[in-house]
């Protein structure tokens, strides 16, 4: 019998862009009882409500998916709605699932919780010299406090919580509201509307001289199916390709896989956001034995693809 065939698991965020993904690899590997709640039904930032969840479903695994996320623009704008609702639903969540005798918790951490001046590649005994990068750093602060909690209730509980370490994630069912989005599909969304309109120009934020590093979406969530599977320890993981690019490149890459041919104007007024973002992936390739597969290029058409098809019927 696999590992989650007789298991039940929580899926917290589960029906958004990394949860639909980590619900059907947590099918394909024969988990039959998948539970996904919704925020109408339950508030997770509710003690009350997690604790009835909990109860009510009675998992043996919870993985931590939800969260409140954006991109620089959403970070500068709500940066203490980022703060607090991100750290009060990890905070009660994985208490109640002690309480309630969960016995493995996965909290998804984030690369913003690294040092705004990480040296690159990002080794995980980094995570704790100096200050993240201010733009967001409440987002990055809250999930980081999940990996004090989950090594703070191993020592005193022997609770199993868990720590994968996310990159900037992209591919097909992204978040492509002007507003919320992440760099990538903000850029998908701008050449692609900027070729419908026939413009012969299109602005972009900051310099295009940070770097970033960016993991297709699928394969995020097979790491996150590894590591409820095979890691047993509170100590973070970085989970990601170890290759960056210059969002001058990356957006240039866009454009070209959008067909916009018209000038790029870089707004040097607004903020480039972390100057580096790399990681150093050997923990994750030694210890889960995850590898990310997509070659970014590759995962931008489809994104691409998937963003033309679909966004007449999305409620964007």
């Amino acid at each position: 019998m696999g590992y989650f065939e007789s298991k039940t698991v929580v899926v917290t965020g589960g029906a958004g862009f990394l949860g639909l993904y980590v619900v059907e690899k947590l099918r394909d590997a024969g988990c039959k009882n998948v539970f996904v709640p919704r925020s109408q039904e339950y508030d997770l930032t509710k003690e009350a409500d997690i604790s009835r969840l909990l109860k009510a479903v009675e998992p043996d695994i919870v993985i931590h998916l939800a969260a409140v996320v954006g991109g620089i623009g959403a970070n500068r704008k709500f940066p203490g709605s980022f703060f607090y609702k991100n750290l009060i639903m990890g905070v009660q969540l994985m208490e109640q699932s002690r309480l309630h005798g969960v016995a493995k918790f996965v909290s998804a951490g984030t690369i913003c919780s690294y040092p705004k001046f990480t040296p690159v590649p990002f080794k995980e005994e980094d995570l704790w010299n100096g200050y993240p990068e201010e733009t967001n750093a409440p987002y990055g602060l809250a999930k980081k406090m999940l990996i004090v909690q989950s090594q703070a209730y191993r020592l005193e509980y022997g609770f199993n919580a868990i720590n994968p370490l996310m990159v900037n994630l992209y591919g097909p069912g992204d978040n492509f509201d002007p507003v919320t989005s992440h760099v990538i599909p903000a850029l998908i969304r701008k050449c692609v509307e900027a070729v419908e309109a026939k413009e012969e120009t299109i602005e972009v934020w900051g310099t295009g001289k940070a770097t970033r590093e960016f993991l297709y979406v699928e394969d995020a969530a097979e790491a996150i199916v590894l590591a409820t599977e095979k890691l047993d320890t509170s100590d973070p993981v970085n989970i990601g390709t170890g290759k960056e690019i210059a969002v001058k490149d990356l957006v240039d890459m866009i454009a070209r896989l959008c067909g916009f041919k018209g000038k790029i104007v870089w707004d040097s007024t607004k903020p480039d956001g972390q100057p580096r973002r790399c990681l150093d992936v050997s923990q994750a390739r030694e210890r889960l034995g995850f590898l990310a597969r997509m070659d970014l290029e590759a995962g931008l058409r489809r994104s691409i693809d998937w963003y033309r098809a679909h966004r007449m019927t999305s409620t964007i």
